[in-house]
């Protein structure tokens, strides 16, 4: 998938779908799934074992990748209704969280994608779809293979905490979709044709999914990107990705110059520089931030700085706050990958502590452990109990008052510190 507005438009009837079930059968099936849809929800975790459906065959208003996602957080009940019934339940699911303004939005950008690959003619087919052997060296394909965070280990540096870097495209891969790249934008300068840039801050570059690679791209998350996360991220849906937006950026003379400080609008990013020859252009990492933290200072350890080289990945959190220096000569081109988690980003709106990742959350949770620490060793003592530092201080000034046991004292004390002590009258 691609963009911010990963879902896609859809009031209208999914094209595609029922059109093998008679009138009477479909309104059958229809009180079917409404009954199901009425009285169940989504599971909180998936189903690891339930294998989903297939449905690239369909033409939907969604990635057909997010509804095989999706297949594994249904109730039990759905697992086994006809295909069309699971697609209308999810499709209800996925609507209801897409504004109309955002359904329109989408719907615009998918005739515009349209219209692309109806008359781009691909310089290089075998690229559109996946083949490991040829795309990937052997190293990275033995790691994914094997799937454990031993094997990811044996492949991967981590010269900073949260920065994965590992060799990952062959050279001819490289080339490949260097060529393509170029093929594209001649195609564009020719036909004049107005494209959409990656996102608001480069200027230069192409949408990859918008001329057709999404499918192949979708397979590289889905297959090589996602158990890696599963094993790195999952405390920001590492396990859970089901979309992504794939691009190509350009820097160098008469393109992109550098890049500021930023983060990705990704649950986690692949970065991986495909040539050519270039000095400069380092990327400077400056710690994961939740976004009340984002605008932070960086402490010493979080500060890091990678130079490129090409076949070789970065694999990082997209909140890790990162940016681009100056390519100061030759041309550099980036392939990267957004991977987003629709399930990270709905729980995300119920979470208050970010303390798992964000590094000025851990920062500020350890400060207050510490105090806390601090608190209960100068607490006073009273009858050999310590009482906390609240109860202590109001204690004090109960020294005044004539009661005589002092486990009262206390008592009152705690009832006055939770609600304050400007009712409190003193003889």
């Amino acid at each position: 998938m691609s963009l911010p507005g990963d879902r896609r438009e859809g009031p209208s009837p999914v094209p595609g779908v029922g059109n093998d079930v008679a009138p009477g059968d479909l309104s059958r099936s229809m009180t079917v799934s409404q009954m199901v849809a009425s009285s169940q929800r989504l599971r909180l975790n998936p189903n690891k074992d339930h294998k989903p459906e297939s449905y690239e065959d369909l033409q939907l208003d969604f990635s057909p990748s997010i509804f095989s996602s999706l297949e594994r957080y249904l109730p039990p009940s759905m697992l086994g209704v006809p295909r069309d019934d699971k697609v209308k339940f999810m499709r209800e699911i996925l609507l209801k969280y897409l504004p109309n303004g955002e359904r329109n939005r989408v719907q615009k950008h998918r005739e515009y994608r349209q219209k692309i690959i109806s008359n781009y003619q691909p310089l290089h087919r075998e690229l559109y779809t996946m083949h490991p052997a040829t795309f990937f060296v052997p190293s990275f394909l033995k790691a994914v293979s094997d799937n454990t965070e031993e094997s990811f280990r044996s492949l991967m540096s981590e010269p900073s905490p949260g920065v994965f870097t590992f060799e990952m495209l062959q050279p001819r891969f490289c080339e490949l979709l260097l060529a393509e790249v170029e093929n594209f934008e001649k195609w564009v300068n020719d036909a004049k044709f107005r494209i959409m840039r990656p996102n608001t801050m480069n200027k230069y570059g192409a949408v990859l999914d918008d001329f057709g690679l999404e499918t192949m791209l979708d397979k590289l998350m889905d297959g090589f990107i996602r158990p890696m996360s599963k094993v790195f991220f999952p405390e920001v849906g590492g396990s859970t990705l089901d979309s992504h937006h794939g691009f190509v950026v350009e820097y160098g003379k008469d393109r992109d110059v550098d890049l500021g400080f930023h983060v990705d609008d990704s649950e986690v990013t692949l970065n991986v520089c495909l040539g050519k020859q270039f000095s400069g252009g380092e990327l400077f990492f400056r710690g994961t931030r939740c976004d009340k933290h984002v605008n932070t200072g960086s402490q010493s350890e979080e500060i890091f700085d990678y130079s490129h080289v090409p076949g070789r990945a970065v694999l990082h959190r997209g909140r890790h706050r990162h940016g681009a220096r100056a390519t100061t000569s030759g041309h550099r081109i980036n392939l990267l990958l957004w991977c987003r988690s629709s399930v990270f980003r709905e729980m995300k709106k119920y979470q208050k502590d970010f303390s798992s990742w964000c590094g000025e959350c851990i920062r500020e949770k350890k400060e207050r452990q510490r105090l806390s620490i601090a608190t209960t060793k100068s607490a006073p003592l009273f009858k050999g109990k310590v009482l906390d530092f609240a109860t202590s201080s109001i204690y004090s000034k109960f020294d005044m008052i004539k009661l005589e046991n002092w486990e009262t004292k206390v008592g009152v004390c705690k009832f006055f510190g939770i609600f304050g002590t400007d009712n409190m009258s003193w003889e």
